[in-house]
């Protein structure tokens, strides 16, 4: 049941005070039928609010007073619609429509305002005919269904928590435990909000956890156990890759291929699904060494996954609740220092009844109170006495909904449109919130960021969390989603699942899952619908890549219907074509087409006055704009980062004057002076891009006054790339780039194929004490670079593509040398063709130039002479590709985790450091060195265990001896290109990749010497004709066979074989030739991505 009451009429009195009523007044003061209805609906708003105070609270309890208040929320939402149509036509009017057709518009509009007025005087007059004072003190309580409550949601990070450290413990050592026999599975089972994936949480990021494990993923499953979605989750969060496999098959082969091996931990939080066979399927992939917790609310599920353990968490005691609400209402850990606050606060932890969600709730409410009445009326309230049964949603819960502001509750309501466990970014909320008006000023006048302001409230509340697995996102825990649903009630709706829906006649606001291919039927819930607000389809982020396809009767048929829109999006769907039907939707605020092959806009969309934002991010096929957008005089963001076919824009900006967020501004040829507008652009902040600036000349570029634009933090100067354009010239170039010089709080820049011979002295102006990064990108021209190093705060550098410069010396340190750099923690220089010395100026050798860089990179520098930085003490990681004339010494760098050498003249590990103060390299990849100088201490103590290492294209190298290295403890080894290396024993090797030795015709004796590989890749081994088993590793289960084109012969043991691109054994597919017998016992074969046999 519905909680509306104060945050819905609190929406119905802003507009009938607010400016938008007054404002249509003014409109209509000549007319007389018009104006007097108007005034005849401001008079009744004292009545209405005369019982507005206890309405939301005692609503819960009363039908009658829930039909009332959701009859003035339809009301309400109908009288902002007819407003917002006056407010249209005043802005038709300024703009482009003759008075003769605004008059029509006004006599059309008679029949809705009259049609209103009746609604409001069958409501009230006065305070008594509205009844609700009397219906307020009755004492019957509805009673409603209890939503099924779904589990929670991962949590954020390590957590302030108390209570379960037995549980805790007891997990850890079960998973640091050997497993070797196969997977083992442990569960926690609870009642939703007790903690289960918290505790969950607490392990999985447990320190000695991380050492334990080569991999974790997390996947939440919530009610869809989808086996597809689950694997290709798993397999994203290992790999940081998109997965664009639909078959289970691939999936499972690919996902075991990255498991081989290694030692995995993976968390299924909140499973639901009582299928066994599902559960099976989808555990086929993981074997040895892979450990499984799952969080479940069913006993059933518990059983069903056959834990080693299971964990049920009951309710924490009194104390440990008790702790959990003072960190969060007082930031203790006790009353000791609030002794005010004590008995109260003991009582109201009482009230949680052990539920440690509850008391977080709770105590983040009471986070700023310091009056003890308040915490008094908190305890007394009568949402405390709520059954749990009558509304689903834990009283808590309710209680911190209840004491949200207004304004904070509308936005908070608006959010049940979410599916449960999807992630969201910051921004992408408040946009939607700006569309339906929900940013009120005057609710907070002295703050700038109201939507992020609103957002961080409602984090601090903990009514939204940060994602575990992508910090810049954030996600509503299911029970906060299920609150969310009763208090928006019919106003909010969302498909879910293959279920039949049907939206109520209330409905404003909607949403759903796209799915591959949505067609009519799935829109059949909209038929009831007319008044509809919000159109907002919505992907996770595991099924962003698969491009759904809309079928087109939404946008010739449903959308024109769709009149009172304040919100649409179509982003993600395979479209093209839109149609011209933009005159129909007057009231949009925001449009989002990101991610469409869309190639056009039509005209139509330029008769938006009202549009506020509108999203073409990645609209790759998008070629122009329409040419009257200067007529969205309302527009405050206008993203259209990787539309690339977009080579000007073709409108002036300079009316634009409201908005905040222009992502790029495309200057076409002979455009040069729209660059001006940006004068008239006071408020642009965020992350901005100019491109065609070579059609700019510095006069233009002055005029657009960047350095008065103090909201902008990120900032990119793009010229062409195309320097051989006859109208490029280095001193014009140089004229704009002194003229763009940016706001002084400004804190990244990025500069792109500038053509000018100097750089301008800005940019390495200290008094940019914000500036964190810089980017020099392909700026030919250039000669020498700017002082950077007086930029003390700056973290990363990037400088490649300069092709005029020779020498980088003093000049890029500046003045004060010492203090040179001094922040700067990744360095990286790329396709420096004529880079000839680095001269570090390191007159006094124990100071290094570098105090804090992590990262080195120089890539691409083929004719660089001399050597690296002496010292680094900070250095992490150094990779040094294609520098076939540099000397690398790693003598100095004590910290070195990761190295990674493609070509260089020489690699020396002098031995000046002691062994206590030298790490052992974690990550080593090397090849094309042309002198290996290491001793073969030193190659113990650096090389002796990393846990990768790659040698590949080093023709030269004949054996790993030979060099003196000995592989000792290396658990994943790849080798490539070597056609003569000769394998030595290397005990501690778990995998081994083989690929491109175009020269092998057979596998080394050696390998089976090799104890421990379970798993092997061959690939791209053209000569490769035959093997047998015993040349294969003993232990070895796991084969996989790519692009050897010769190889005939077979003869293996072996639990799974992939072969594929290997001609000559083609018959196996078919259950024919001479290999087949070899291979048919073999319990899982694929041949060409077919499996052939499947015994698991």
């Amino acid at each position: 049941m519905s909680v509306i009451g104060e945050a819905t009429l609190s929406v119905f009195l802003e507009l009938l005070g607010g400016k938008l009523l007054d404002s249509a007044l003014n409109f209509v003061a000549d007319h007389k039928q018009l104006r007097p209805q108007l005034k005849q609906w401001q008079s009744i708003l004292p009545d209405i609010q005369a019982v507005l105070d206890d309405a939301e609270e005692k609503q819960i309890k009363n039908e009658g007073v829930k039909k009332r208040l959701e009859d003035l929320q339809d009301l309400a939402y109908d009288v902002d619609d007819i407003l917002d149509e006056f407010a249209y036509e005043e802005l038709s009017l300024k703009l482009n429509k003759s008075q003769a057709q605004v008059s029509t518009s006004k006599n059309s509009m008679i029949p809705k305002v009259k049609d209103i007025t009746a609604r409001l005087n069958s409501l009230t007059t006065r305070r008594s005919s509205l009844g609700l004072s009397e219906i307020l003190s009755q004492a019957p309580t509805s009673k409603g269904t209890q939503p099924r409550l779904q589990p929670t949601s991962v949590l954020d990070g390590v957590v302030e928590y108390v209570g379960r450290q037995k549980e805790k413990t007891e997990m850890i050592e079960f998973l640091k435990g050997d497993n070797s026999n196969g997977v083992s599975v442990l569960s926690i089972v609870g009642m939703g909000g007790m903690g289960k994936t918290t505790l969950a949480q607490l392990v999985y990021n447990d320190a000695t956890i991380n050492e334990s494990f080569d991999l974790k993923a997390w996947v939440c499953v919530s009610d869809n156990f989808d086996a597809i979605a689950i694997t290709k989750a798993i397999l994203q969060s290992i790999t940081s890759e998109s997965c664009d496999y639909s078959n289970l098959d691939l999936l499972q082969v690919k996902l075991k291929e990255k498991l081989s091996g290694k030692r995995f931990l993976l968390v299924l939080d909140d499973i639901w699904n009582e299928n066994y066979n599902d559960w099976t399927i989808l555990r086929s992939p993981f074997g040895a060494g892979t450990h499984i917790i799952v969080t479940t609310r069913l006993q059933i599920v518990s059983s069903i996954v056959d834990p080693l353990k299971a964990f049920h968490l009951d309710k924490l005691p009194d104390d440990d609740c008790l702790s959990i609400f003072t960190q969060h209402a007082l930031k203790a850990r006790n009353f000791d220092g609030h002794l005010q606050f004590k008995e109260i606060g003991e009582k109201i932890v009482r009230r949680c009844n052990g539920l440690p969600l509850a008391a977080k709730a709770i105590g983040s409410m009471l986070r700023t109170v310091e009056y003890h009445g308040k915490w008094e009326r908190i305890y007394e309230s009568e949402i405390w006495n709520l059954p749990e049964e009558q509304c689903g949603i834990i009283p808590a819960l309710r209680l911190s909904y209840h004491h949200l502001p207004s304004y904070l509750k509308r936005c908070f309501a608006y959010c049940s449109i979410l599916p449960k466990d999807y992630e969201f970014e910051e921004e992408e909320i408040i946009l939607l919130w700006k569309a339906e008006g929900l940013l009120q000023q005057k609710a907070m006048p002295q703050i700038k960021d109201l939507g992020n302001q609103y957002f961080q409230d409602l984090m601090s509340r903990s009514f939204f969390q940060t994602s575990s697995e992508d910090k810049s996102r954030f996600v509503m825990h299911d029970l906060i989603n299920d609150l969310a649903q009763v208090v928006a009630g019919e106003v909010c709706s969302k498909l879910e699942g293959d279920k039949k829906w049907k939206f109520s006649n209330r409905t404003r606001h909607s949403s759903y899952i796209a799915g591959r291919y949505d067609t009519v039927k799935k829109f059949e819930a909209f038929d009831q619908v007319n008044s509809l607000r919000s159109f907002l389809p919505l992907m996770f982020s595991s099924d962003y890549y698969r491009g759904p396809f809309l079928t087109n009767v939404v946008l010739v048929d449903l959308l024109p219907r769709l009149g009172y829109l304040r919100m649409l999006s179509l982003s993600g769907y395979k479209i093209t074509e839109l149609p011209d039907v933009f005159e129909n939707l007057k009231h949009l605020r925001y449009l989002n087409f990101s991610n469409t092959p869309i190639k056009c806009l039509p005209d139509s969309l330029c008769t938006l006055y009202h549009l506020e934002t509108l999203l073409l991010r990645r609209c790759w096929k998008l070629q122009r704009l329409p040419s009257k957008m200067e007529n969205l005089v309302n527009l405050h963001y206008l993203d259209i980062r990787g539309a690339r076919l977009i080579e000007r824009m073709p409108f002036r900006i300079d009316k634009l004057t409201k908005l905040q967020r222009l992502t790029d501004l495309i200057i076409g040829e002979g455009d040069g002076c729209y660059i001006r507008g940006l004068k008239y652009l006071s408020n642009l902040k965020g992350d901005f891009r100019l491109y065609g600036l070579e059609n700019v000349n510095g006069e233009d570029a002055g005029e657009a006054k960047l350095n008065e634009k103090q909201g902008i933090h990120r900032l990119v100067l793009h010229w062409s790339e195309k320097f051989e354009k006859a109208s490029r010239n280095k001193e014009v170039e140089e004229w704009v780039l002194d003229s763009l010089r940016p706001p002084k709080k400004l804190e990244h820049l990025a500069i792109h194929n500038y053509g000018g011979a100097k750089f301008s002295t800005w940019i390495a102006d200290p008094s940019f004490k914000n500036m964190l990064s810089l980017e020099l990108h392909d700026c030919k021209n250039g000669k020498s670079l700017p002082s950077i190093g007086r930029l003390l705060l700056l973290k990363d550098l990037s400088i490649s593509g300069l092709d005029q410069v020779h020498k980088i010396g003093a000049e890029l340190f500046g003045e004060n040398q010492s203090n040179a750099f001094a922040s700067l923690e990744s360095l990286c220089f790329d396709n420096m063709l004529n880079w000839e010395e680095w001269n570090l100026c390191e007159d006094d050798e124990q100071v290094s130039k570098f105090p804090s860089l992590r990262k080195l990179s120089i890539k691409s520098c083929s004719v660089l002479l001399g050597r690296l930085p002496t010292i680094l003490q900070s250095l992490q990681t150094l990779e040094i590709c294609e520098c076939k004339r540099l000397a690398v010494s790693i003598s100095s760098f004590s910290s070195l985790c990761e190295l990674r050498i493609n070509g260089c003249e020489e690699l020396v590990d002098e031995g000046s450091l002691s062994v206590q103060k030298v790490t052992s390299l974690k990550d080593v990849s090397l090849s094309n060195i042309s002198n290996f100088n290491i001793s073969a201490e030193r190659i113990m103590l650096r090389f002796a265990n990393p846990e990768t290492f790659y040698i590949f294209g080093w023709k030269e190298l004949g054996s790993l001896s030979q060099i003196g290295l000995r592989l000792v403890g290396h658990r994943f080894i790849r080798i490539s290109e070597e056609e003569r290396l000769q394998l030595e024993k290397i005990p501690g090797v778990e995998y081994l990749n083989i690929n491109d030795c175009e020269r092998l015709n057979r596998l080394p004796e050696a390998l089976h010497a090799f104890p421990f590989i379970t798993s092997m890749q061959l690939e791209s081994c053209s000569r490769l004709v035959c093997f047998a088993e015993s040349n294969f590793p003993p232990a070895l289960k796991e084969l996989w066979i790519r692009n050897c084109l010769n190889l005939q012969y077979l003869l293996l043991s072996l639990e799974r074989l992939d072969i594929q691109r290997c001609p000559l054994l083609e018959g196996c597919s078919r259950g024919k030739g001479q290999e087949w017998s070899k291979i048919s016992h073999i319990p899982f074969v694929q041949i060409d991505f077919e499996l052939v046999i499947l015994r698991y």
